[in-house]
């Protein structure tokens, strides 16, 4: 599609050529591979590895199940919402130049917003945080999906609930105001910024939107497998890929998501995937307040065996099989060689690797 040695010209950054190598290397000859074998029915089958680079579309589905089933034990038994924080076109040039500052920035300025309006019940909140930085067509647009229980803790450590009517959160005007004001105040902190383009900022107004709640913690188990471990473009999406195009499925949200499609340049392809990169090490997915890592050390789990006396426990998952056999889908795979780039054994070959069948 594009070649490696026009990336330069694109103008990307070190990682972002190590990031785009990976991907167009998943699994294929160049990183290898390994043949595993089945305990129960003794077939045999070829795999290439994985690159497992989180913006790797190919590498996702294990990542996101694992990361599910961890936050599985989080759960609290009680009304969670869908909250997203959306940041307007006009902070985009600074997102490209300062990707660091700009995405931290969101996370504290909506976090900082959400604290500030469970604070005025009384009420220490928490929050699951996952950044989004595309739109359906590969543009840039900065936005936070976050799962905000609907109640916390007060001064007394015990439970009340900060949704009184179960339709809503806070007021979503209200939090639009205050979250603009919040995330220009962490703006102006990091001096990126004049002072009129700051000032500007304030003549728009920001999109917060808060979700119906969810129906119980099944149906946030079911978000959290759609949103974690999202990339900027799935394969599914993809329809054609040439030397002159590369065309992909979209929905465009303002007209109430009508599908079409979009037709670009390979060159403009990879430009766009590529500002979708984030930085190295970046955070994505970021935990708050009573759902934060030290609240997990005793605290949420008083909290959680305290709210189930009082209602249903939340819901379980069944075991995640990994490593299945998928000929008989009962027996586990078990990896017998490994090769590298020059590829696997002969076929005829691959009848003196069969492990005896239990």
């Amino acid at each position: 599609m594009l070649r490696a040695c026009d990336w330069e010209a694109l103008g990307l950054t070190v990682h972002q050529q190590k990031t785009l190598r990976a991907v167009m290397h998943c699994r294929t000859t160049a990183l290898g591979g390994h043949v595993d074998a089945c305990e129960s029915c003794g077939s045999v089958r070829i795999s290439y590895n994985s690159c497992r680079n989180r913006h790797c579309p190919k590498c996702q589905g294990h990542k996101r199940e694992e990361w599910i089933r961890q936050r599985q034990s989080d759960l609290l038994p009680c009304p969670y919402f869908h909250v997203v924080f959306t940041l307007p076109q006009e902070i985009n040039p600074l997102a490209l130049r300062y990707p660091v500052l700009v995405y931290k920035s969101l996370f504290e300025a909506a976090w900082a917003t959400l604290r500030q309006f469970a604070s005025r019940h009384g009420v220490q909140a928490g929050m699951i945080a996952v950044l989004h930085t595309w739109g359906q067509n590969l543009s840039l647009h900065p936005h936070l999906h976050c799962i905000v229980p609907g109640g916390g803790t007060d001064g007394s450590g015990h439970w009340q609930g900060l949704s009184h009517s179960g339709k809503y959160l806070f007021p979503v005007k209200a939090l639009s105001k205050v979250f603009r004001a919040k995330y220009v105040q962490v703006l102006r902190a990091q001096n990126i910024g004049e002072k009129s383009f700051m000032e500007s900022l304030f003549a728009k107004e920001w999109v917060v939107y808060a979700k119906r709640p969810f129906g119980g913690p099944s149906q946030v188990i079911e978000y959290l497998g759609r949103y974690t471990h999202k990339v900027a473009i799935s394969n599914h999406r993809l329809l054609d890929v040439s030397g002159e195009r590369v065309s992909f499925a979209y929905k465009d949200y303002r007209k109430d998501g009508q599908k079409g499609q979009m037709h670009l340049s390979p060159t403009e392809f990879v430009r766009r995937f590529a500002q979708h990169i984030l930085p190295r090490r970046f955070v994505r997915i970021r935990h708050y307040g009573i759902l934060s890592s030290s609240w997990k050390r005793g605290k949420l789990q008083r909290l959680q065996q305290t709210l189930t006396r009082h209602g249903k426990p939340p819901a379980t998952l069944p075991p995640l099989l990994h490593r299945r056999c998928p000929c008989c889908k009962e027996g586990g795979l078990v990896t017998i060689l490994t090769f590298g780039k020059r590829g696997p054994p002969p076929a005829s070959l691959m009848g003196e690797f069969q492990i005896p069948v239990a």
